[in-house]
């Protein structure tokens, strides 16, 4: 079985994303670097589903690149939801926001410049919702600079899990601090998780 087929299937299967949305994507692939860093049309209908699922009122992003992950996270809140999005890059914020000022949903979205460790250290709980997707060397710092800004029953969703396989075999700091995570979040009572093999990886985590 080609697996690069079977995900192309279940791509063509998965209903599409807005058209703000994928011109989002032509647009970051056209005009930004590493446009790879965006989550795609699987991860990003799941992240719409999911929110869909939890109508998150209080939402927060670590890793915020162009917007495409946020405007999917959006898109399910509530109207009166508020999704707080953590990014160092000045001009993907830019970006992120021009296409924030054409969505119905934008007005639910709150970019904040700076590193998110500092970002978090300033907000206060709960949140409904978290996806977690930056510099992966600080995955775990992440993970435990939220998990108390979490409401119980609240959902932490860890992007590149599986970090392209690296996991299996962690060598550089990236890998490791990934593969750690995983590891821990698979041996901690303070939530329950299931880790999936979707794109790059979601491990899907609910606190207790």
């Amino acid at each position: 079985m080609d697996l690069n087929t079977l995900d192309n299937y279940c791509i063509e299967t998965t209903q599409s994303e807005p058209d703000l949305l994928i011109e989002l994507v032509e647009k970051t692939y056209s005009d930004m670097g590493y446009p790879n860093k965006l989550s795609g049309k699987i991860v990003g209908r799941t992240l719409k589903l999911l929110s869909t699922i939890k109508q998150p009122k209080r939402a927060l992003e670590i890793g915020m690149f162009t917007g495409y992950s946020a405007l999917s996270i959006a898109e399910g809140m509530p109207e009166d939801g508020k999704l707080i999005c953590c990014e160092t890059n000045p001009r993907a914020i830019e970006f992120a926001q021009s296409f924030f000022n054409r969505s119905p949903n934008g007005h639910k979205i709150t970019p904040i410049f700076g590193p998110a460790l500092d970002t978090i250290q300033d907000l206060e709980g709960p949140f409904d919702f978290v996806f977690i997707d930056a510099d992966k060397r600080n995955y775990l710092n992440y993970y435990e600079a939220v998990l108390p800004l979490v409401a119980p029953g609240g959902l932490i969703i860890i992007d590149n899990s599986i970090w392209q396989g690296r996991v299996l075999d962690p060598v550089e700091a990236s890998d490791i601090a990934v593969n750690d995570l995983n590891r821990l979040i698979a041996h901690d009572n303070r939530v329950e998780n299931v880790h999936l093999n979707v794109r790059d990886g979601l491990n899907l985590v609910v606190k207790r």
